[in-house]
């Protein structure tokens, strides 16, 4: 019960402060515990950093899967375009974690950029399968113009970052609205 509750306290102050601005002290603080019976659980605020981390990446993951397997049948168009504006709606579920990741990616900290980027490579690969496959067999059944299938996902990647963090700036009205014109601008350009 205690680490599940000295994480869930390190995510709020991880979130709202990130790695640097987080003392061990305010997370036990949080717990109602003292700060060295933190290291009974985790042995460095590294460690219990890459914890709540992998448990936020788990769950998007999870949630992802579950996307992945929801939209196979589907069309190419509706595929690609549920995984981008759901995947940013996802994302939102829990604003501590969005922020969380958010922070973690955009601001990481320096000693732990080389690993937090080696994990959200990982915890991508899944999807970037899933999308190499959609691409190729538009490309293959003539949708799609004849693209290389990683320049089609480095597009797509772009189009999906820009839109996560479009959806922090607009809310999710002005979102939907500037998702909309941004996809049919998108698909025009990579369909014949």
């Amino acid at each position: 019960m205690t680490a599940k509750a000295i994480k869930s306290a390190a995510l709020r102050l991880f979130a709202a402060h990130g790695y640097e601005g987080t003392p061990l002290s305010a997370i036990a603080k949080e717990v109602g515990i003292k700060t060295p019976s933190l290291y009974a659980h985790f042995e460095s605020k590294e460690r219990l950093f890459f914890a709540v981390y992998e448990d936020v990446q788990d769950e998007h993951v999870r949630r992802l899967e579950e996307l992945i397997e929801s939209v196979r049948s589907e069309p190419l168009e509706t595929k690609l375009y549920r995984i981008l504006s759901e995947t940013c709606r996802n994302y939102l579920l829990d604003e501590e974690k969005a922020a969380f990741i958010k922070r973690s990616m955009l601001f990481p900290p320096a000693r732990l950029e080389e690993e937090l980027q080696q994990r959200f490579l990982q915890a991508e690969s899944k999807q970037s399968a899933f999308l190499r496959d959609i691409f190729k067999a538009g490309v293959r059944d003539g949708t799609i113009k004849d693209r290389e299938a990683e320049d089609l996902l480095a597009a797509y990647y772009c189009l999906l970052d820009g839109s996560f963090v479009q959806m922090f700036y607009y809310g999710p009205q002005r979102f939907h609205e500037r998702l909309q014109s941004v996809w049919t601008i998108f698909w025009e350009g990579i369909t014949r």
